[in-house]
């Protein structure tokens, strides 16, 4: 007869696998939970968004303090689990949903009502950030965890590498702000690089004057995918180099060379 490993309590709550197909990394560490909850100072009557709450490690504290607490979940098991994990499961509101394409505005109060915590999937964090630029108006802050390296494109200054059009399409919606970064070892499995935790608070209008959000949108986007050619050869039929000279921008310059301002001067005069 062969030993067996005791069986867990019948009211334990059902563990769960991480899908690394989904990008999944649990967090686990109780210090950066509390300095997580800390930093996001949840009021009982916010109207909360988690995305990706996992095994409810996050969610848990959370829901402590929240009349109700929503939940974006794409993976049904944890979905599924979920409501096992916490003291409260009638304040807790699960969507079974891809939280890029979520219906974040069905939720708002109005405008500025929308919290958004999460840890983000490393592999949909970008297209994430693009998806919360579209709905700046409704949200009234972000606080999410993020790969570090898309956190320093994030708040890169020009002329580096990691510079690009991240950078500049989140400086004309948001002010970010770093909070602290997280180890490996706070999240199972322990992920390759570091994390790092954010603060994004939507602005109530660009820094700097946008004639044309699309038009700018689109610029930046060009600009970025010809960022070895100089802006004279990549701007050719849209803006003359002696267009670039009167705006006090040499033609010889590249993209990663421009302030976020100089973008939208530049889409301003575009045809």
């Amino acid at each position: 007869m062969t030993d067996r490993p005791p069986r867990p309590p019948l009211d334990a709550p059902r563990r769960v696998a991480a899908n690394k197909r989904l990008g999944q990394h649990f967090l686990h560490d109780p210090a950066v939970i509390a300095k997580l909850v800390a930093a996001i100072d949840p009021q009982p009557t916010d109207t909360m968004i988690e995305i990706g709450p996992g095994p409810g490690a996050l969610t848990r504290p959370l829901l402590e303090r929240l009349e109700r607490l929503h939940v974006v979940e794409i993976d049904e098991r944890l979905a599924d689990a979920l409501p096992e994990r916490v003291t409260a499961p009638e304040r807790l509101v699960i969507h079974r949903a891809d939280a890029l394409t979520f219906d974040y505005e069905t939720l708002a109060r109005g405008p500025g009502t929308l919290r958004i915590v999460g840890n983000l999937p490393y592999n949909i964090s970008t297209p994430l950030l693009f998806r919360f630029r579209e709905l700046r108006r409704s949200i009234k802050d972000i606080h999410v965890m993020l790969q570090r390296e898309v956190v320093t494109r994030m708040t890169a200054a020009p002329g580096g590498k990691d510079y690009g059009r991240l950078t500049v399409m989140l400086a004309a919606w948001a002010k970010t702000e770093v909070c602290f970064d997280i180890g490996p070892g706070a999240f199972t499995p322990p992920p390759k690089v570091w994390s790092t935790f954010v603060r994004i608070e939507p602005l109530a209008a660009p820094p700097f004057p946008i004639a044309d959000e699309t038009r700018f949108a689109t610029l930046v986007a060009r600009l970025f995918s010809m960022r070895r050619k100089t802006l004279a050869r990549a701007l050719r039929g849209t803006i003359s180099a002696e267009q670039l000279e009167a705006l006090g921008i040499d033609p010889r310059a590249r993209a990663e060379t421009l302030a976020p301002e100089d973008f939208a001067r530049l889409a301003n005069v575009a045809e």
